[in-house]
């Protein structure tokens, strides 16, 4: 399986798995954003992977923008809204199917 596939697989898991347990909390309790926080910061164990993807998501913003300039990497703001609207688990695999696109792009003529 090329990286561009498989990652472009773990986009549609970094979507379905984390929304599979969010969409039901969703309907049972809405958008209750200071319940959700409570419920996540309720545990140590539940702290520990709040604070964990939270400062995840902080380091690939950050990533995706220096590496994406550096590459000039086109379409690296869908990185920011994924990370946003899903999280880590569908910006990561996201950056790297982009990148991956962006090398699989031909170089440009050097001009004279």
């Amino acid at each position: 399986m090329k990286p561009k596939t498989f990652y472009l697989f773990l986009c549609i898991l970094g979507v379905l798995l984390p929304y599979a347990e969010f969409v039901p909390w969703v309907f049972q309790h809405g958008l209750n954003l200071p319940l959700f926080v409570r419920e996540l910061l309720s545990t140590r164990i539940g702290a520990f992977f709040g604070m964990d993807v939270i400062v995840s998501a902080v380091a690939l913003i950050v990533f995706t923008r220096i590496e994406g300039n550096r590459l000039g990497m086109r379409n690296r703001w869908l990185v920011l809204l994924a990370v946003l609207t899903v999280g880590v688990s569908l910006g990561l695999p996201l950056f790297l199917y982009l990148r991956e696109l962006e090398s699989d792009r031909p170089l440009a003529p050097a001009k004279a």
